[in-house]
């Protein structure tokens, strides 16, 4: 049986993957800092809780829903706040700080519907709750412990496919790399923005439908994660989509690891700096890899350690 900290590791640092990887798709297109991207994670949290609480449908079965809608309030986001923006020549730290204003109207609306919720369907506790029941069991292990790091390969299998060997692919690298040079070529790149800003969304609700398995969630959940998030996509690049699912299991499980070994050797004293963690290693990522871990040379390293 595995360590129980350990599991954690392996589920946290697949969802988080997961989230970085949206957060990156976000920033190659627009390439600013978008943080309302976790409150995308919260909208798969609340898909999952209601259908959990009215219908007693199970919160895996609720990730397509979860999927579609997360997706289109990106999109939305995109094309009724950032694209404007762009276009009249916003400078970056507008187009940011318009980012933490989508944010906090996101926390409104979920606090909003969490009332709707409470007096229209006397559901109680929908601001803060716990995780929600329904993960099944195989061989001991939580079901998560699979599904998870899963769901995480279906997706980065899947954009690899799409960016290596689709047409739309060659187009989506394209106008990320040069999209003036893009646009001479014929590609359609707002197109592929769209695209990209609906997948961004959709995958961080997705993660959301699975977190709410895990941990107790609430309106507030995208938003208090988020510095995690970045932290992964900081580490994985923040340029890197393959960097950003690396950045992510090393951010989420390292988060996890390092608290439940500190608090077995030095108190549980240590678990009150959990969120630091990440801090501490995107800071280190920027100092030490300014382009994170994916402008390490490993070949160079295993060559150089190879010779005599």
């Amino acid at each position: 049986m595995a360590e129980p900290y350990l599991i954690s590791a392996v589920i946290y640092g697949s969802l988080f993957a997961l989230m970085a990887v949206g957060l990156t798709l976000t920033y190659l297109t627009t390439k600013v800092p978008n943080f309302a991207y976790g409150s995308f994670v919260t909208i798969g949290v609340y898909v999952a809780f209601t259908l959990s609480r009215l219908r007693g449908v199970d919160p895996y079965l609720s990730t397509p829903l979860s999927f579609l809608l997360g997706g289109l309030a990106s999109l939305l986001m995109y094309v009724l706040v950032l694209r404007p923006l762009s276009k009249r020549g916003s400078s970056l730290v507008s187009m940011m700080i318009a980012t933490f204003a989508v944010d906090v109207a996101f926390v409104g609306i979920f606090g909003i519907y969490s009332d709707y919720l409470t007096s229209r369907f006397g559901i109680p506790d929908t601001k803060q709750f716990y995780q929600l029941p329904g993960d099944f069991s195989l061989g001991g292990l939580p079901g998560l412990f699979f599904s998870a790091p899963f769901l995480l390969s279906v997706i980065t299998l899947g954009l690899f496919v799409l960016l290596t060997k689709s047409n739309f692919g060659v187009a989506m690298r394209a106008s990320v790399e040069n999209a003036s040079l893009a646009k001479i070529l014929g590609i359609n790149v707002e197109k592929v923005y769209v695209a990209s800003w609906f997948l961004a969304g959709a995958f961080a609700a997705s993660a959301g439908s699975f977190y709410v398995l895990w941990l107790p969630s609430g309106i507030d959940t995208g938003s208090s994660i988020i510095v995690e998030i970045f932290a992964a996509s900081i580490l994985g690049g923040l340029t890197s989509i393959y960097g950003a699912v690396l950045g992510g299991l090393i951010i989420g499980g390292s988060e996890i690891i390092i608290t439940s070994l500190g608090s077995q050797t030095l108190g549980s004293w240590v678990a009150i700096y959990q969120k630091a963690i990440p801090l501490v290693l995107m800071v280190i990522t920027l100092l030490v890899l300014p382009r994170g871990i994916v402008s390490i040379n490993f070949r160079k390293l295993l060559h150089l350690r190879r010779r005599p």
